[in-house]
């Protein structure tokens, strides 16, 4: 058998996920492998636990890195916490929220689901209303929909729940490390995200932080939960300092590489991190907009992460992602679900998030329309955007 040494395109990724890494996160992953009981290699668990708290917020000791991706952290935190029987409600807003919704299905629970325009949030008013109706065991909620770019607000939720008896599971897969989350002050009891969007480190951990109420709730399960793999309570022995009992073998690169993900994040701190998202976001909006193109999702809700934008009429837009791929590198993504076909979504998450991401994608898209006999004078997208940097 003759297979080539292994030599992929070097691409600029600026889709949903993942995002681009730096080279120090794919030094890290050279590092030579430790046995995952090896007394260095649990320091190093224990140093990436400390810097997901921080970047979490919260002081949870159950704070640890699920061996998956951020569907793995989805499923962990919904299927320790709920038991056939149960009642959990659901707000579905796009694909993520109704995968949620699919998980709670097939842990026998029964399912309240409240469905949310796409592109739109929930409000709060919806969910105490289901709460009010019956003792409901979990309210699950996507903070950033990758599928449609809207960011769902989450403070004062949690507290809304406990005063109904309720848990409150979050979905930060698209938002932590580039828009606040705040487990602690929000009172989120089971949140979970992924490594692969705003933290910036290749795909394969789903960081997990599980508050005591939370914990109270996976002890006091009648049943079994539905996944050895993904069972919180024997994950907890591996992850606990003094424990440290098997469980599965840790995939030791990928924990070397979120260390240093963290690392980075913490160098340049979270509230500065913000800022660039959001600085570089508003920009791109600038020259999506020059271009003929609408935020997708409603305004004053709309995440500097994952920036969704319908296609201007009369453009085939799949030919679009075509050309920005075969012939600039770059990727991009279409719609999902009832959005397929008609919008973009661009995303600008952890090393994305940059002023030449921004100017060359402009460029880059512009060219692209320019072929369906659809873009403006050439440099306007980037004159925009321009003019939004220059403001400071």
């Amino acid at each position: 058998m003759n297979v080539p040494e292994l030599s992929p395109p070097a691409r600029l990724l600026l889709g949903p996920g993942p995002s681009p890494v730096h080279s120090r996160v794919l030094r890290a992953m050279s590092t030579p492998l430790l046995g995952h009981l090896d007394p260095k290699f649990l320091e190093i668990m224990n140093e990436v636990q400390t810097q997901l708290r921080a970047v979490l917020r919260t002081q949870n000791p159950f704070t640890i890195a699920i061996s998956g991706t951020g569907s793995a952290g989805m499923e962990a935190a919904l299927v320790n916490v709920v038991e056939p029987g149960d009642t959990v409600v659901v707000v579905a807003a796009g694909v993520f929220g109704n995968r949620m919704a699919d998980i709670v299905g097939r842990c026998g629970a029964r399912l309240v689901k409240i469905e949310i325009p796409w592109g739109e949030t929930c409000d709060f008013g919806r969910i105490e209303d289901a709460l009010k109706k019956e003792k409901v065991k979990a309210v699950g909620i996507v903070h950033a929909e990758t599928s449609t770019g809207a960011h769902q607000p989450l403070e004062g939720l949690g507290k809304l729940c406990h005063a109904h008896g309720a848990l409150l599971v979050a979905d930060t897969v698209t938002s932590l490390g580039g828009v606040p989350v705040e487990v602690d002050a929000w009172e989120i009891d089971a949140c979970y995200s992924g490594t692969q969007k705003c933290l910036s480190c290749p795909p394969g951990l789903a960081p997990l932080t599980l508050s005591a109420r939370a914990l109270d709730v996976v002890r006091a399960r009648k049943t079994k939960v539905q996944s050895w793999y993904l069972d919180a309570s024997m994950i907890a022995d591996y992850w606990a300092e003094g424990k440290r009992a098997y469980h599965h073998t840790a995939p030791i690169s990928m924990v070397y590489a979120l260390r240093e993900a963290l690392r980075i994040v913490h160098e340049e701190g979270l509230d500065a991190r913000f800022a660039r998202h959001r600085r570089h976001s508003a920009a791109l909006m600038a020259g999506l907009v020059a271009l003929g193109c609408a935020p997708q999702a409603q305004e004053g809700r709309r995440l500097p992460t994952l920036n969704c934008v319908k296609v201007p009429a009369g453009v085939e837009e799949a030919a679009v992602r075509k050309s920005l791929l075969a012939e600039h590198d770059i990727e991009i993504g279409g719609g999902l679900g009832p959005l397929a076909g008609k919008v973009w979504r661009i995303g600008l998450m952890g090393e994305g998030a940059r002023q030449e991401s921004v100017l060359v994608v402009l460029a880059a898209l512009e060219q692209a329309l320019a072929k369906q006999g659809k873009a403006p004078k050439p440099g306007t997208a980037t004159a925009a955007a321009l003019e939004l940097y220059a403001r400071g």
